[in-house]
């Protein structure tokens, strides 16, 4: 697939998911303005929504259209999950940023009560819409959603995750094994999700489900990688973040434990990993694969 034929399919993705992320900003007329647009802010930032459209084309992969429309509402709760996470992420007491994504993090922009509120309310609404979900699965599958949003959320997921982070902070010097512990919870551990709630959602066989959970593990693994060499050499028109703040906190990154060259070097290993668990879906998976190397190429 051409970087120009990704450009497209990406915009077409982020524009679906972005009418059904307003259409939810827009049922909940009863929530308390501020608190709403608190939670319109966090939700309909800039972003490339790189989660809920894994959840689509992987969903599209095995049913095409229908198997997409039945996966909405799975990846915009998705969406949704991620964005508390950015919210909750940013406050003070967690990483204390002011800036996400070009703007002001969500406690600045309001405040940090609010900002609390908006998130604990994007991370509810989210099980609420894939139980509401008319187009989607059966209530068993449904059920599964929920339930594989839940894991990867929780403590043994982003949550685990986060608290693991702020534990390894400062230290003199982080072994590989914890780095890769703290990232498969916290940032692997949604795009795998994402991956298999499309995968559920379409109906797939176990055999299926099984290597796209596969991609989805390698993918949150380079996808991560890129993340923190970004940290390190991008500049703030890039990563939308303030240059350097990883290391400035002392959090156990890629770079911190292996180097940047040590670190492209894993980032390069998973994404092969990644191509290789999708290979037996051929052609139909182009738009999987070429995610991938624009993961790569963006830390390259």
């Amino acid at each position: 697939m051409t970087p120009s034929a990704l450009d497209r399919r990406l915009a077409a993705r982020k524009r679906e998911t972005e009418a059904a992320l307003r259409a939810v900003i827009v049922r909940g007329s009863a929530w308390p303005p501020r608190l709403r647009a608190a939670m319109r802010y966090s939700l309909l930032g800039p972003g490339k929504r790189i989660r809920p459209t894994l959840a689509l084309e992987t969903a599209h992969l095995l049913d095409g259209a229908r198997g997409r429309a039945r996966a909405l509402d799975a990846a915009c709760a998705v969406e949704m999950i991620h964005a508390y996470s950015l919210v909750h992420d940013d406050l003070p007491a967690m990483d204390d940023d002011r800036l996400r994504r070009g703007r002001p993090t969500t406690h600045v922009r309001f405040d940090e009560a609010t900002a609390i509120l908006a998130g604990d309310a994007l991370l509810t609404e989210a099980f609420a819409l894939v139980e509401e979900g008319s187009a989607g699965p059966a209530a068993d599958g449904r059920l599964r959603v929920v339930g594989e949003i839940a894991r990867a959320a929780g403590a043994a997921g982003m949550v685990g995750g986060q608290a693991l982070d702020l534990e390894s902070e400062g230290r003199a010097r982080f072994g590989l094994a914890l780095v890769a512990g703290i990232h498969r919870r916290k940032t692997g551990a949604l795009i795998r999700a994402a991956v298999r709630v499309g995968a559920i959602c379409a109906g797939a066989r176990a055999r299926d489900l099984a290597r796209l959970t596969d991609y989805g593990e390698s993918l949150g693994l380079a996808f991560q990688i890129a993340d923190d060499v970004l940290d390190e050499t991008g500049t703030t028109d890039v990563t939308g973040k303030r240059r350097g703040g990883d290391a400035e906190r002392g959090k156990a990154t890629y770079p911190a434990a292996l180097g940047i060259p040590g670190a492209r070097s894993a980032m390069s290993r998973a994404a092969a990993q990644a191509h290789q668990a999708v290979l037996p879906f051929g052609a139909r998976a182009a738009v999987l694969r070429a995610l991938v190397d624009r993961v790569v190429a963006r830390a390259s």
